[in-house]
């Protein structure tokens, strides 16, 4: 299994002096990459190369393998905490009635509320298409009623035969 390398070490520095940092040396000094390499060695670790955008590169004398493990450990980790966004879908038809338009305001502000984004359409059918100022008079309606729980990403826009609004559920410093 060929795997894709992210830092370059040992003999695959090429630099004339690195500047080592780490456990095993003294604080940030500048040394020749060929000994360093032996001090490396000396200490059976790797010398790798962390940063190769400043002069000279940024080496540390680790074991590599430990180090790469510990890298994707923290990327895993990282993964796992970031906030998963789940979209959920309301849909109306342009003659939509009142108390249909109450009930699913009633379901996106739970929704809302339990952290989810809303993407809420009016979805023209054949003919309808002609009766759009309807359809964002109705998107209107429904973005006030859920004033107080969620903020609109944008203004409904026409996209084919619907007419789209997505919503963001206000945090706590929005209220």
């Amino acid at each position: 299994m060929a795997e894709e390398k992210d830092y370059r070490i040992n003999t695959e520095i090429h630099s004339e002096f690195v500047r080592l940092v780490g456990d095993n040396v003294e604080a940030n000094t500048i040394v020749p990459f060929a000994e360093a390499l032996e001090k490396a060695r000396g200490l059976e670790l790797d010398l790798v190369e962390i940063s190769d955008k400043v002069d000279p590169p940024i080496c540390r004398i680790i074991d590599y393998s430990k180090f790469v493990y510990e890298q994707k450990k923290k990327q895993k980790e990282m993964k796992a905490k970031a906030v998963k966004q789940v979209i959920k879908e309301i849909r109306f038809g342009p003659n939509t009635d009142e108390h249909d338009v109450d009930f699913k305001v009633k379901h996106a502000k739970a929704f809302l509320a339990e952290g989810s984004k809303i993407k809420a359409y009016v979805h023209f059918r054949g003919r309808t298409i002609i009766h759009t100022d309807r359809g964002l008079h109705l998107l209107q309606r429904f973005l006030e009623a859920l004033a107080n729980d969620g903020k609109p990403e944008a203004e409904p826009k026409l996209e084919g035969k619907r007419m789209i609004v997505l919503i963001n559920p206000k945090g706590k410093k929005d209220k």
